[in-house]
């Protein structure tokens, strides 16, 4: 990172909340534990501890949720009439091998790894919270904030259901993410207004007949065209039926009929996936899904039976909030240390916290300037920068203390 990206801008009048030396270098081998040591959604029992043991140390009182893993924590005191600023973290891991070999934090647990920087968001989040406690204890944090730790984000629908559920946004007006983009130099962030990801469900389709001779498939339903039927002409209705700009795909992953050349099936099954990247859209999807498949199969007699599983709506960020998250990067790196970013067709349970608040997700810098190496998201080989969790801690505590300027 250029000296330039280590102090505010000049002119501007210097915001609180810098990462302290010492406590960067905590938060580095923080990180490098929580990489050690995966785990997957709903089983982070180590994470949450680790989080709430160096939490109340600093004199916080976190709140596990109830399953047992993930927390919240509140800093501050504030009147009660304005609602808090909360800022999350997705704490799990990816059931994938950790193939790196040149970094002493490689995973230990096999079939385990933080391939998509979940455990650089944890620490991004928990250095903000130490940041602006200490803050507080000098009387200097003038509204308080909510950390989110939650589980289980690869796990459809979410572990952010849960912890809604469990009352985390109680008291929030607004909420802020950051997501790890290796696309992206470590000092830098990408930013829009508007969707930032897409909505994701998942989808199973059995259909059923009598089967029969593949001598005879006019005696009973030809149960392999059926299934290809569905797989190629579902999708083209559904082309016809919603707007083009909604970015709605249904695309199978999976097609299993038969077990013999000369019988035709008594069953098929389809699975795949919905992808949309309009809200509107997402909302009215499983009907218009249900309706063209239905129909197809009906058309040419199979009987049909269809899961369709929610998974996540896109993340769509408030120009309010994103301005937020803007400003305080402007504030702390210079406005130049911001990008455009695109709607990713990844999905993200963040979402849902914007179902109920408005809030906005930028995606963190992680690539180190200059290294030709892809390390994309949710492979083996996924690794980051360690600056950027400086500057991840410090776009939030900048966030939160101008949060607090434009309620005052």
């Amino acid at each position: 990172m250029s000296r330039d990206l280590e102090t505010d801008v000049p002119g501007e009048t210097p915001l609180l909340g810098a990462l302290p030396d010492a406590l960067r270098a905590e938060l580095i081998a923080f990180r490098r534990d929580v990489h050690m040591h995966p785990e997957l959604g709903f089983q982070e029992f180590r994470t949450t501890a680790a989080l709430k043991t160096r939490l109340e140390a600093a004199g916080l009182r976190p709140r596990v949720l109830p399953g047992g893993t993930g927390l919240t924590c509140d800093i501050g005191r504030g009147d009660g009439a304005r609602p808090m600023l909360a800022i999350r973290a997705d704490i799990d891991a990816l059931p994938i091998p950790d193939t790196k070999t040149d970094v002493p934090y490689r995973s230990t647990v096999p079939d385990r790894a933080h391939a998509c920087g979940h455990d650089v968001h944890t620490t991004v989040v928990l250095g903000a919270g130490l940041v602006l406690a200490d803050l507080d204890r000098q009387g200097l944090l003038p509204q308080p904030v909510r950390l989110i730790f939650q589980p289980a984000e690869e796990v459809l629908p979410g572990g952010a259901v849960e912890a809604i559920d469990a009352g985390a946004l109680d008291g929030v007006g607004r909420i802020i993410a950051v997501h790890c983009d290796p696309r992206v130099d470590a000092g830098r962030i990408g930013l829009r207004t508007g969707a930032i990801t897409s909505a994701c469900d998942r989808l199973e389709v059995t259909l059923g007949g009598p089967g029969g001779h593949t001598a005879r498939p006019h005696l009973t339903t030809d149960l392999v065209t059926a299934a290809a039927r569905v797989a190629t002409d579902a999708p083209a209705v559904l082309a016809r039926r919603i707007d083009a700009r909604a970015g709605l795909a249904l695309t199978w992953g999976r097609i299993e009929c038969g077990h013999a050349p000369n019988v035709i099936p008594q069953h098929a099954e389809l699975g795949g996936t919905v992808r949309c990247l309009d809200l509107a859209a997402w909302r009215d999807a499983p009907d218009q899904v249900y309706a063209a498949i239905d129909e197809v199969a009906t058309l040419h007699g199979a009987k049909c039976q269809i899961e369709y599983v929610r998974g996540v709506p896109p993340v769509v960020n408030d120009a309010t909030v994103a301005g937020l998250l803007q400003d305080a990067m402007t504030r702390r790196y210079g406005a130049y240390t911001i990008e455009d970013t695109e709607q990713s067709l990844g999905g993200e349970d963040f979402s849902w916290y914007l179902e109920h608040v408005p809030g906005a997700m930028a995606r963190l810098g992680v690539r180190r300037p200059g290294d030709p190496a892809k390390h994309d998201l949710h492979r083996g080989d996924f690794d980051v920068d360690e600056s950027a969790i400086k500057v991840g801690v410090e776009l939030f505590t900048a966030a939160a203390l101008l949060d607090a300027e434009r309620l005052a």
